[in-house]
């Protein structure tokens, strides 16, 4: 069947099984060239192998869960929105979370995904204290920073390459609401911005909307939001009496591709205009719903078809602290003056890479990520990015990645070769294999 990412490309024709129970999943992994995928959620071909596709749709069932610890199992195949709707109303959220809540465990665990709150917290693998993984064999393994901690750590970030992970346990954080005390600013720079985020290093949450079409005097002109999990005693009436209920959120649809000439620069220049403006004049500090304030995008069902049938692509990358604000004025200047601009352009600070994530992609810095629809002049552009990103030190995030080729990856990360080797030398290689892991030479 045709198979793609979030991004809807690459689009490839792949064999694709839904295992049910353990033993069958051990024949399709004994089968050879397999790769585990959870909901589709990664953006281009990390969770496609052509001849054998695992889908972990089956092993969706939370198993035990610790009320003094927070501490959750779970299989590997939970969405991340089925935790949501389990614990919030018992006063537990996802410690580290992506903009999305419909991920999987174990996708999360593969990309070692990163939230609004790196800076203080670090990447999800803070908060996995294990992993049962099989192996090419179909025998299991726990893996966690005591046992088989070699495994744990190229687990945590290794884009399902390692094995096929089928639980974990994974701490949750306590909250006391779920609403979010949501504070804006408006930097009219991309030089405020980043002062913005680095005077909010206490901040718990951080993120920027970044204006990526911005020229001048505006270049990187953005929208900074902070956030703090709200207290009990800072809601009233009705919301304290149910602190953890929001009432239905309105959900959009986008139900076809939208026209290839929707997106342009006129039209992304009109609405980032409009959104910095909206944006500015409600700066300040109020309470909002967690779901709006960390999914948004979660609201519009089947945003990823706004780009059209020919799909999208996206570039994230991170830079470190002492090359991040030239690479990101060179990256945004490219952007700008391509007319390509995103309107889902996100800028966040990324705090120390210390945890036990052996391939995880943050690094001490900032990260951009940008999204762009495929069409003529897209991957001449992205090129160019990479280029930039090259020349400033910076490395990119495999679970975004459509079309990188190996020798950018190899340039940007010298632990390629060293996770290469280990895979080969633990008997991973060609056992688990995905479309992208091939273009990757990984």
């Amino acid at each position: 069947m045709k198979l793609s990412g979030w991004g809807r490309y690459p689009v490839l024709e792949a064999r694709l099984g839904a295992p049910r129970d353990l033993d069958a999943l051990g024949e399709h992994v004994r089968a050879g060239a397999a790769i585990a995928r959870g909901n589709g959620r990664s953006y281009g071909d990390s969770a496609v192998s052509p001849d054998n596709t695992v889908h972990m749709r089956h092993f969706h069932h939370m198993l035990a869960f610790d009320p003094t610890t927070g501490q959750l199992v779970a299989e590997a195949g939970v969405l991340l929105a089925d935790v949501i709707a389990a614990f919030l109303p018992r006063g537990w959220f996802p410690a580290v979370t992506p903009g999305t809540k419909f991920v999987t465990l174990g996708g999360m665990i593969a990309a070692d995904v990163h939230g609004k709150n790196h800076h203080r917290d670090g990447s999800f693998a803070s908060c996995v204290d294990w992993i049962d993984l099989m192996d090419a064999t179909g025998r299991l393994h726990r893996c966690s920073r005591d046992e088989n901690a070699e495994l744990f750590g190229w687990t945590l970030g290794g884009m399902g390459l390692t094995g096929i992970i089928l639980r974990a346990a994974i701490r949750l954080r306590p909250v006391e609401t779920g609403w979010i005390r949501q504070t804006t600013k408006s930097a009219p720079s991309l030089e405020a911005a980043m002062a913005a985020l680095e005077a909010s290093d206490e901040a718990t949450y951080s993120v920027a909307w970044i204006d990526c079409l911005g020229t001048g005097a505006q270049l990187g002109r953005s929208l900074v939001m902070l956030g703090e999990h709200a207290t009990r005693q800072e809601l009233s009436g009705p919301q304290a009496a149910n602190p953890f209920a929001m009432g239905p959120r309105r959900r959009l649809s986008v139900p076809v591709d939208a026209p290839a000439a929707l997106l342009n620069g006129l039209t992304v220049r009109a609405f980032n205009a409009l959104y910095y403006w909206k944006g500015t004049r409600g700066a300040g500090t109020r309470l909002v719903g967690w779901d709006g304030y960390f999914y948004p995008l979660d609201g519009i069902l089947g945003w990823n078809r706004i780009y059209g049938r020919r799909g999208f692509v996206q570039f994230q990358c991170a830079l470190p602290p002492d090359t991040a604000e030239a690479g990101l004025r060179a990256l945004l200047r490219t952007t700008s003056q391509a007319g390509a601009g995103s309107f889902l352009a996100v800028l966040k600070r990324f705090g120390t890479a210390d945890g036990p994530g052996q391939f995880s992609f943050p690094m001490p810095g900032y990260t951009l990520a940008l999204d762009f629809p495929v069409r003529a002049g897209t991957e001449r552009l992205m090129d160019r990015l990479d280029a930039i990103t090259l020349e400033h030190d910076g490395r990119f995030y495999l679970a975004k990645d459509a079309r990188m080729s190996a020798r950018t990856l190899e340039q940007s990360d010298p632990r390629t070769a060293i996770f290469r080797a280990g895979r080969a030398r633990m008997g991973m290689r060609p056992a688990f294999a995905s479309a992208q892991s091939e273009r990757l030479d990984l």
